[in-house]
């Protein structure tokens, strides 16, 4: 071989090498995302906050998948411990007389005397592995961050060189709960979040709610960091963010990074919430939840879901998040309403109250295999077109329309205080302008054909149809 055709075979074999790097690279920039669980329909399934707070135990953990487990036909698979496991006294009134229970690498352990099934350095598998026995996935809530404490006692950080102190972002705390410092975009603080989610990927988590990171404050280098680590531990988690609103312009950023995130304020049971502080949107209500979802619509998508928080529906007790314990204050109107609005817009679908108090009606809502079904396999879904409505915010009622399976669905909501009539164009649910039966999903009944969709709506109720 000549010394030109040598030379010609190493310049190829360099542009190949050179290649093969780049098409590397690429993948190591996509890999965060690739590797999480990317659920291609929105995630169902129950939390414990809204009925337990941070006071939740095994006992009461296992009681309520029991139910959760005899309703999975219909969809629901997610049993998740919201925030406070690892709490010795979840009553205390500040973080400090909460005393949080770490191990010698600074990372969280459920409390014993509450989970007993944790005990000898269990952690979470047994109560994980209880979980997946029944056919189901297990999940946890997390504040983002390292522990102050943990920083304070310059503990080593597992599988590395480095101490907490290392990974500390000191100026980065959560303005709502001061127990931790934020982690540092750097090597350490990835090393931090690397040995968190190994160690859950080793309990069996299949869900990860993080807290303190999708706004006030919006934290993305943690959220790369805590997509980059789930990648790294082998397991496919869910990767929820939370508390919201996300503003609308990190959209993309957020979907390439995690499955699901907060596009609301903590959301409870109330129409139209009042005495709302100056710029706050807490606690946020049913009604404000129309325009928030639609605004998010188009980002809708298998593996990324806009989340407009729990369904604060049944029991809400005996420790709810907010306010006393109670049934939730919603009309048997408004939790069909939500419901619906949930189901037909593919919002994430959790469940927060105590299923072991569940009511007839509720369980009605949710073992409703039609209604749970749009909101699984529905592969389009928006708001119903109404373009006489346009420039019109204080219109009292909304519609949409999902496709699901060559069927067509429309929902109308009326927001109003007061029972509304309403005759709506089979062209808004993107139908041909003709005709059409329907069948009432909610009352199992089919309505006669007709020109328009005629509908009678009780204050804050709704009506969903299958239409033919």
């Amino acid at each position: 071989m000549s010394r030109a055709h040598i030379f010609r075979a190493l310049y190829l074999l360099a542009i190949i090498t050179f290649l093969f790097g780049l098409l590397e690279s690429v993948d190591a920039q996509a890999a965060p995302k690739a590797q999480l669980a990317a659920p291609q329909v929105p995630p169902m399934g129950w939390n414990s906050w809204d009925a337990y707070g941070l006071t939740i135990d095994e006992a009461q953990f296992r009681d309520n998948v029991k139910v959760l487990a005899g309703m999975k036909q219909a969809g629901w698979q997610y049993a998740v411990i919201d925030e406070g496991w690892y709490m010795r006294d979840p009553f205390a009134a500040t973080t400090e007389k909460q005393q949080y229970l770490y191990d010698p690498n600074g990372l969280l352990l459920p409390v014993e005397a509450r989970f007993p099934s944790s005990a000898n350095d269990a952690g979470f598998k047994p109560l994980s592995d209880w979980v997946h026995s029944l056919g189901l996935k297990f999940g946890i809530h997390v504040m983002r961050g390292i522990p102050k404490e943990v920083v304070d006692h310059n503990l080593p950080i597992a599988g590395s060189s480095f101490h907490a102190p290392d990974a500390a972002d000191r100026d980065a705390t959560c303005p709502w709960n001061d127990a931790n410092y934020g982690v540092a975009d750097n090597a350490a603080g990835q090393a931090y979040y690397d040995s968190m989610l190994k160690r859950y990927a080793d309990w069996g988590v299949d869900y990860i709610k993080i807290d303190c990171i999708s706004d006030h404050p919006y934290r993305p280098t943690e959220i790369r960091q805590v997509a980059e680590a789930i990648r790294k531990s082998g397991r496919p988690m869910v990767l929820s963010l939370s508390p919201g609103p996300t503003n609308l312009s990190h959209a993309d950023e957020v979907a390439k990074y995690a499955n699901m995130w907060r596009i609301t304020d903590d959301h409870w049971d109330v129409w139209m919430a009042k005495n709302k502080g100056q710029g706050s949107e807490f606690p946020f209500g049913l009604k404000e939840e129309f325009d928030r979802i639609a605004a998010w619509n188009k980002h809708v998508k298998p593996g990324t879901w806009p989340d407009p928080d729990m369904l604060p529906e049944g029991n809400l007790g005996p420790h709810p998040g907010l306010g006393e314990a109670r049934q939730s204050h919603y009309t048997q109107d408004e939790q069909r309403t939500e419901f619906t609005l949930w189901a037909i817009s593919r919002s994430p679908l959790i469940f927060g109250g105590n299923l072991t108090k569940l009511d007839d009606f509720t369980r009605s809502l949710m073992t409703n295999k039609e209604v749970m079904d749009i909101n699984q396999h529905a592969t389009v879904s928006g708001p119903a077109l109404m373009p006489m409505n346009e420039g019109r915010p204080d219109l009292q009622w909304r519609a949409w329309y999902a496709k699901s399976g060559g069927k067509t669905y429309a929902a109308v909501f009326n927001l109003a205080d007061e029972a509304k009539t309403l005759d709506v164009a089979w062209l808004s649910f993107h139908l041909a302008d003709k005709p059409h039966t329907a069948f009432d999903v909610w009352n199992g009944k089919q309505i006669p054909t007709a020109k328009t969709l005629h509908v009678e709506l009780p204050p804050h109720g709704c009506a969903l149809y299958r239409v033919e």
